[in-house]
């Protein structure tokens, strides 16, 4: 192949496993949450293996981060999509999850026979941790997607709208709200010269697609509240939270708390434990949902409860972006959407900054070391690069030393 010869045909069957194992070497290696893996996905597919060029990369980004659930996620299924069909989409989401789903279905094993042999104080240093990350996302996105004085003031206006009204009201209209503010008062221009995306699906299945998405989102609901069944409901609550959630893994966390916790599924201790796990291990944060379906009290739990949980909380995704990529390359070339996205961006940002005061905050921070503990934790993160793994160790570790010698 020449270096002017265009990539081999993006549905040629022969390369899902091609994608299936560049994806797996990701999901094993990509530590440091959504925004992090959005640049071990450019540096593989763009710089190194150049499978997409830069505005490609960029638009299939932009999609991503406009729908509801993870947006790295999303986009690694949709560049699986563009590289190998079906099959290729499929093997992109298996392999990038796998890791950290099984990961913390093992780790949910254990706080269910060890927690209360290892005590409280561990469990607490993770959630404490767990501040520090979320603290460390907001810092990264904040200078990505609200770097000057209107998005900024978007990202604060959405994060009041958030607290004010804490349910998915209040973040899909926060979501709303910063894209009509990006469309009428930021500038964005079109770009006449971009090539179509060569999607493997056609308008006619991706609003076939798109009409599945909808019907579960309304139906699911009723069939699990009329059935009583415990696994319907199960599948309702994580489709919801996977269908329903903007801005990607960290602002799922409320979705999800109110979901399982007030039922009395989980405790919340163990919820924020397991979610303080999460940042330990490579991969879309997406997988605590393996963690909750294991760790849950009632049946299906253990590992049929982890994959219940894990297919309903992605199945939105798949049925989104499998969707919404054939209608999407006649809308990229607007105008009007492109400066949309830059307002949707910025809230997007703000329902991170609500989701680190309340639960995650509230839940951790409760005497002068419990900050003092965040604070290193966020310095190692941020300015020393410790990795997230190490840096939850750490933090479990330290939470036990302090209540030891308290």
């Amino acid at each position: 192949m020449t270096a002017t010869s265009p990539p081999p045909s993006p549905a040629h069957p022969r390369t899902a496993r091609e994608v299936f194992l560049v994806f797996l070497r990701l999901g094993l290696t990509s530590f440091g949450g959504p925004v992090a893996h959005i640049g071990y996905f450019r540096q593989e597919f763009v710089a190194r293996r150049q499978w997409l060029d830069e505005r490609g990369f960029a638009d299939l980004l932009a999609v991503c981060q406009f729908l509801p659930g993870p947006a790295s996620s999303q986009l690694g299924i949709a560049v699986g999509l563009l590289r190998a069909g079906l099959a290729g989409a499929l093997a992109a989401w298996v392999a990038f999850t796998a890791p950290s789903a099984i990961a913390l279905t093992l780790f949910a094993y254990g706080v269910g026979t060890l927690g209360d042999v290892a005590g409280a104080a561990p469990l607490h240093g993770l959630k404490i941790v767990a501040v520090a990350v979320v603290a460390q996302a907001v810092w990264n996105m904040a200078r990505s997607l609200a770097p000057d004085r209107p998005r900024a003031t978007l990202a604060v206006l959405a994060a009041g709208l958030a607290l004010a009204v804490p349910s998915t009201l209040g973040q899909v209209g926060a979501i709303v709200a910063g894209g009509l503010a990006g469309w009428l008062i930021l500038g964005a221009q079109s770009d006449e010269s971009v090539s179509p995306l060569r999607v493997p699906v056609g308008r006619r299945a991706g609003a076939l697609l798109l009409a599945v998405f909808f019907l579960l989102l309304i139906a699911l609901p009723m069939i699990a509240g009329a059935s009583g069944n415990h696994a319907l409901a199960l599948l309702d609550s994580f489709y919801r939270s996977g269908a329903l959630v903007f801005g990607g893994g960290h602002v799922v966390l409320p979705l999800l708390q109110a979901s399982v916790v007030p039922p009395g599924w989980i405790g919340n201790d163990a919820f924020l434990a397991g979610y303080g796990a999460a940042q330990a291990v490579p991969g879309p944060l997406f997988t605590f949902a393996a963690y909750l379906g294991a760790a849950m009290t009632p049946a299906p739990n253990g590992w049929l409860g982890a994959l219940l949980c894990l297919g309903a909380i992605f199945l939105p995704s798949f049925l989104l972006v499998l969707g919404g990529l054939p209608f999407w390359d006649v809308l990229r070339h607007q105008r009007a959407a492109q400066a949309a996205l830059k307002g949707v961006n910025a809230a997007v940002v703000g329902l991170l900054l609500a989701a680190l005061y309340r639960p995650v905050w509230t839940s951790a921070i409760l005497a002068p070391a419990d900050f003092t503990l965040a604070l290193g934790a966020f310095l190692l993160l941020v300015f020393w690069r410790v990795p997230p793994w190490l840096v939850v160790i750490l933090g479990a570790l330290a939470s036990a030393a302090l209540a030891h010698f308290a």
